[in-house]
């Protein structure tokens, strides 16, 4: 199984909002880093075939995308980042209907939609109507969807935006189990969503994937960019304003800094291990502001 993206290009007028992406993926998870406005969600949509890249092309175990059209698209599962649905309808209505859609029958649609509400915790709520449930009940659908045809292809963008803390645990499992025999790309802010579950992360900015690689490897980058100091509250004060903070922790009358950056921020400060999340402040940090 090998989906491979080759200088995949998207341009609106002037802007390019992909910018010559080579990749190859094959069964895992694989992490997609970035900003808002980095390109993440139109690779997305053009590996999903809704839009059309302006060059490059997609090729799923060595054939075009578009040359294999419905054949394709029965191979992908898809959660976008602004999920749809029908209020009025129950989440057994729902799933049953979109397992019509993607040409499920009857009675494998039943025992998938049932198996599906139980895998994402919402067997309960099954005869429920949809706006009755709150934000992280309608993600778990929305993920439940995805897998209704279950596909070789899984591309999830912002998953786990409106769960808690136990519903992303719960999440990230699904995820690890998910990815055994397929290819799964995440598309998260939330870092810790994948730095434990995804074999490579993918950095993408300004439209061009810039770094990739595993989470122990990645990280690797910053080393020697990532100082800790504990200092006073005015002294905190100060460093914040100069200095890209990643955490603030308070101690009893000391405040303790994590700052990111490529110099070394005052004598105080000591070398701290990078982790995934300083990778990503590195990167972005004036895009986050």
């Amino acid at each position: 199984m090998e989906l491979c993206i080759d200088r995949l290009t998207k341009q609106y007028g002037h802007k390019l909002a992909v910018d010559r992406v080579d990749l190859e993926l094959h069964q895992g998870v694989y992490g997609l880093l970035g900003a808002n406005g980095a390109g993440k969600t139109t690779l997305m949509r053009m590996l999903c075939d809704i839009l059309t890249p302006t060059s490059g092309e997609i090729r799923y175990n060595g054939q075009e995308i578009g040359a294999l059209g419905e054949d394709y698209r029965s191979c992908l599962g898809y959660l976008p980042q602004n999920f749809g649905y029908y209020p009025e309808f129950t989440a057994e209505k729902f799933l049953l209907y979109l397992a019509a859609l993607k040409g499920l029958g009857k009675i494998q649609a039943g025992q998938k939609m049932l198996e599906l509400l139980d895998l994402v915790g919402l067997a309960e709520e099954r005869k429920h109507k949809i706006r009755t449930f709150s934000g992280g009940m309608k993600q778990r659908l929305g993920i439940a969807q995805a897998l209704l045809n279950d596909p070789e292809i899984l591309i999830l963008d912002e998953p786990t935006a409106g769960l808690d803390p136990k519903e992303r645990v719960r999440f990230r499992n699904l995820i690890s189990a998910c990815a055994r025999d397929r290819i799964v790309l995440l598309s998260t802010h939330i870092v810790s969503d994948v730095e434990y579950i995804a074999g490579e992360i993918l950095v993408m900015k300004e439209g061009r994937l810039i770094h990739r690689g595993a989470p122990d490897v990645i990280t690797r980058e910053i080393e020697g960019k990532v100082w800790e100091c504990q200092v006073d509250s005015a002294r905190a004060e100060e460093l914040c304003s100069r200095y890209n903070v990643g955490n603030l922790k308070n101690a009893g009358d000391k405040t303790i800094l994590r700052i990111i950056g490529d110099k070394k921020p005052e004598e105080e400060a000591v070398p701290a291990q990078p982790t995934l999340e300083d990778l990503y402040l590195y990167y972005f940090q004036e895009e986050e502001r």
